[in-house]
């Protein structure tokens, strides 16, 4: 008996021992490297504050949104997509440096709202091999063709396609009178140029330039001398806040249906037919995506669902396409580098080469995009809507726009 008790301790105090070395060699050995995770970054940089955020906001919304859904649809397997964001204040020193930030932290793409920032990273870009998709290009920067990439034509062509559209239904004998409207900044100013020239040779006769604030408070002055040189058509060059207090006037002044008022594709906006009411009436836009209310178009349907999804609340504007088909563009350029050259390995010459790539690619049915060497707007259609019965709709079909190299 004595001697099993002796064994049970002898048994027992074994067990200790081994546990007990068991249990250090665990604490001891070295731990399983755990596996990092791999994120591709794509900046974003707008004026979400400062004049032009009321445009700058919808395209921002909309990205945000498509990167939340990409990554919850498998995008790029393995790997998480982020979206880096930047708010420049509309300050071109703020744009430098947040540009240049992202250069050295090696993201390889990233998404520009606003035009004087397209010029003057333009040659940064460039020297950097950094591509970039802008949503407000100029034509120094599109043409001829670098690192600035776009989704649509620039300014002065989708004009040229409102001009063709206007002299088609131009009833009288005489020339039509046109005159852009606008702020003396580079986006007021960018298809003044071309457009005139293009215009003119269509046969339209070309107004002087009116110039008026960003935040236009009163235009009385403007407006009078356009009625006064016999104006039939306004083109508004700047977004709807601008176009705003402009029609509000047109309208004190008795000029809606005398002049006729057109403008930018975001002067087209839920805010301006509110604004104006029945004053909207009529006002034509050269449009490169569809409107806001044509949910049968898959893009579309998919923009207002995930605004619900992850915003709980319904909040289209106009031109939330340009923003959606901006990120999906992107983030499909990364992921295509990283299937060409591997996730280590993706600079912003493997995306730009994955951009060149792209021909017919429009998987939400907004309209294809194809770039070529030659050709870096992504696409040349654009479409003409009107105001009719309070409603926006379409009144063209989709076109081409001509290549305006300045």
């Amino acid at each position: 008996m004595q001697n099993r008790i002796l064994e049970g301790k002898w048994l027992g105090t074994m067990l200790a021992v081994v546990l007990a070395g068991l249990l250090l060699f665990t604490a001891c050995a070295p731990k399983a490297l755990v596996k990092e995770e791999q994120v591709v970054e794509i900046g974003f940089m707008a004026g979400l504050t400062g004049p032009a955020a009321a445009a700058s906001q919808y395209a921002f919304r909309t990205s945000v949104d498509y990167t939340k859904y990409f990554n919850e649809e498998g995008g790029i397997p393995g790997i998480t997509a982020k979206l880096t964001w930047a708010d420049t204040a509309y300050k071109l020193d703020q744009a430098v440096s947040t540009y240049r930030r992202w250069a050295e932290r090696g993201l390889p793409i990233f998404i520009l709202v606003l035009m004087e920032e397209t010029t003057v990273l333009s040659p940064m870009a460039a020297k950097d091999e950094l591509p970039y998709i802008t949503l407000a290009q100029s034509e120094g920067a599109m043409y001829p063709p670098g690192w600035v990439y776009s989704i649509y034509p620039t300014e002065a062509e989708r004009f040229s396609v409102w001009c063709d559209w206007i002299l088609e239904n131009w009833q009288e004998d005489r020339p039509p009178r046109v005159a852009f409207m606008g702020a003396d900044m580079a986006y007021g100013r960018e298809p003044e140029g071309q457009g005139t020239k293009y215009a003119e040779s269509i046969g339209i006769e070309m107004l002087p330039m009116e110039f008026v604030p960003v935040l236009p408070l009163d235009v009385t002055t403007q407006l009078v001398r356009l009625n006064e040189r016999g104006a039939d058509f306004v083109y508004i060059t700047g977004i709807w806040s601008t176009a705003l207090p402009i029609m509000r006037d047109a309208e004190r002044l008795g000029l809606i249906g005398q002049i006729r008022f057109g403008g930018y594709e975001n002067t087209q906006s839920r805010a301006l037919l509110e604004g104006l009411g029945p004053g909207a009436e009529g006002y034509v836009c050269p449009r490169v995506a569809p409107w806001v209310e044509q949910v049968e178009i898959p893009g579309i349907k998919l923009i207002r669902h995930l605004q619900m999804k992850y915003r709980g609340r319904l909040d289209v504007q106009g031109d939330e396409a340009h923003g959606f088909r901006a990120a999906y563009v992107a983030f499909e350029a990364v992921k295509r580098a990283v299937e060409e050259v591997g996730y280590e390995n993706v600079d912003g010459a493997a995306v730009a080469t994955a951009l060149l790539s792209m021909k017919d690619f429009d998987p939400y049915g907004i309209g294809p995009i194809t770039y070529t060497a030659d050709d870096h707007r992504g696409s040349n259609r654009v479409s003409v809507y009107q105001v009719k019965g309070g409603e926006v709709v379409r009144v063209a079909d989709w076109r081409e726009a001509p290549m305006l190299v300045p």
